[in-house]
């Protein structure tokens, strides 16, 4: 995912008990599907409140999370001043409702506090089964602009060859261990999806288009992988992934390079805020071309 706006952002601050020890309403983490004609784009706020003062962090449908620096609160509405547009918000019920505002133009919101998703690791994992058969595009599809698809099979390989569609699985996943590995050539820029809402970043664009959580390996914007491991475009490479709940584990070439982390919400991309939901893997491919992806096999709780 390329960068659409800067910001790094401390991916434990927003807990769910933190809700729960403030009487301010707006406090926790909240999940946006925004409709506008017949398109649905997901957002996210993380508030939280330290010394009388709320810390606004805001996931746009694309690019990654930053912090909102315009914050204001008049009465029960929180006004928060975003790139070209402001959001007006209440809170009641649990939830929080109101307007975005670009120009003359507006469009209702609501927001839902994100679920906890707090489950405990399955004590076993079925037998990894492939989901990519190195034949065809059986158990995938476009998404996104499926009349400008290149993705295909070549020599048992999942390639797209230039930039254009997305590709997403047909089935949906709650919790699971994936296992993937990809090409990416220098100057690539993709990203492996979980649930279709969070990035697992892939890339090899100059280091000084991306921070460190932006890079490859990182839950995009979220969580940076540490280590940082040499880069190695036009080589093939492992992922090994396992979330379960929001807590993600990414291997990379045989490395832990995020373990056990919390996944604070959806990164820029997700296909819906849904995260109680299982959902699909999608790989991004309206970035860049020339990646190349084999041996794609999944693992879920056994029982």
């Amino acid at each position: 995912m390329r960068m659409l706006i800067g910001g790094l952002i401390a991916v434990s601050a927003f807990l769910a008990p933190a809700r729960a020890q403030t009487q301010n309403p707006f406090v926790g983490r909240w999940d946006f599907n925004i409709t506008t004609g017949t398109t649905t784009r997901a957002c996210w706020l993380g508030v939280t409140e330290k010394d009388g003062k709320l810390d606004v962090w805001f996931q746009p449908t694309g690019g990654n999370v930053y912090e909102v620096k315009d914050v204001k609160t008049e009465g029960s509405h929180l006004i928060l001043g975003l790139s070209e547009m402001t959001w007006d918000l209440e809170a009641s019920g649990g939830k929080l409702t109101g307007v975005q505002k670009r120009g003359s133009n507006t469009v209702a919101l609501t927001g839902l506090s994100s679920p906890p998703l707090k489950r405990s690791a399955p004590k076993a994992w079925t037998t990894p089964e492939p989901l990519f058969n190195g034949k065809d595009l059986e158990g995938w599809e476009p998404l996104g602009n499926p009349a400008n698809s290149h993705w295909t099979v070549q020599d048992g390989l999942l390639v797209n060859q230039s930039r254009g569609a997305n590709l997403k699985s047909t089935r949906k996943f709650e919790d699971f261990k994936v296992h993937y590995e990809v090409n990416c050539p220098e100057g690539g820029n993709s990203g492996f999806y979980l649930r279709g809402r969070y990035e697992v970043q892939i890339e090899y664009e100059p280091l000084k288009e991306n921070p460190v959580e932006r890079r490859i390996g990182s839950v995009y914007g979220r969580i940076a992988p540490n280590p940082e491991l040499p880069r190695t475009p036009g080589q093939w490479e492992t992922f090994d992934v396992t979330l379960v709940g929001r807590i993600v584990t990414v291997v990379r070439n045989g490395v832990t390079i995020i373990d056990h982390k919390e996944i604070d919400g959806i990164t820029g991309g997700a296909l819906d805020a849904n995260e109680g939901e299982p959902g699909p893997f999608y790989i991004q491919g309206d970035h860049t071309g020339g990646l190349k992806f084999r041996n794609i096999t999944v693992s879920v709780p056994k029982g």
